[in-house]
């Protein structure tokens, strides 16, 4: 009996399974309509202020940050991550800091910053909240660690400004804008604050006697050009004492003060 290839390729098993399914393939390939790319993406949502850094097989994609609203990522290739916009704020802790005139003093403070590029904040470094505080943590102590103790505590709003510079220089990299620096209390120790009070209470008192030294001199002044000017005219005297004796019976005082001329002490002053 004659069998051509032909019938022995159709009539063999594994290989008419394999002709079936590629033929039913190709059917439902052309019967089928192609599905929309949107029927394999997935949709994501980002709020105002914030901002989606998507990775595509590992790389970002578009090199810009997506958002704010609706935007497509693909399940299986694409991951993101969201970035917050807003200003954060963090308090430094207490730093034990040695002043440039070797007094120890513990300050603290707060830091504004927000992230201004999130493909930087994302790619650059690992955490940039944390790294932010850390940096201004160390920024603190090498900034106060050049200023005196009189500095410190008359010169806060400079100190404030240089410390903004410095963190924001040392930030910009992360895509970290530092808004505002501001040093909140400075600590002393209790002995030198005792120093400090008693050094400011000495300082007044030998003001006060400046002052009242000075006040003296000029009512001597007054009373050397006020006795040549009676000199000049002794009925002045008298009418002095009648002004004195005015004022004290004003007072409701009845203690008077009689005065005693000095011509006639030295009369009896000189017969002895």
């Amino acid at each position: 009996m004659y069998s051509s290839p032909l019938s022995q390729y159709f009539l063999d098993p594994p290989i008419a399974a394999i002709t079936a399914a590629s033929l039913e393939l190709s059917v439902l390939t052309y019967l089928l309509p192609p599905l929309p790319s949107s029927a394999i993406e997935v949709k994501k949502i980002v709020k105002e202020y914030e901002r989606a850094v998507i990775f595509r097989l590992g790389r970002i994609s578009d090199r810009k940050p997506k958002g704010p609203g609706l935007f497509f990522v693909l399940p299986c290739t694409d991951n993101f991550v969201k970035v917050d916009l807003r200003t954060v704020s963090f308090d430094i802790p207490p730093q034990e800091i040695l002043t440039k005139d070797s007094v120890t003093v513990s300050v603290d403070g707060v830091v504004y910053f927000r992230i201004n590029c999130p493909i930087s904040s994302v790619a650059n470094v690992s955490n940039a909240h944390t790294s932010t505080r850390l940096l201004a943590q160390t920024t603190l102590r090498n900034v106060l660690g050049t200023k005196n103790l009189a500095e410190l505590l008359s010169d806060r709003e400079g100190i404030s400004l240089s410390m903004q510079a410095s963190l924001d220089e040392a930030t910009d990299p992360w895509g970290i804008k530092v808004e505002r620096v501001e040093i909140k209390d400075v600590k002393l120790p209790q002995q030198l604050q005792r120093a400090m009070a008693a050094e400011a209470e000495a300082s007044r008192e030998a003001r006060a006697k400046i002052i009242s030294a000075e006040g003296e001199m000029k009512a001597s002044r007054a009373l050397k050009e006020a006795s040549l000017v009676i000199a000049e005219a002794p009925s002045a005297l008298q009418l002095r004492y009648l002004q004195t004796l005015n004022t004290i019976a004003a007072e409701k005082n009845s203690t008077i003060i009689f005065p005693l001329p000095i011509d006639m002490i030295q009369c009896f002053m000189q017969k002895k």
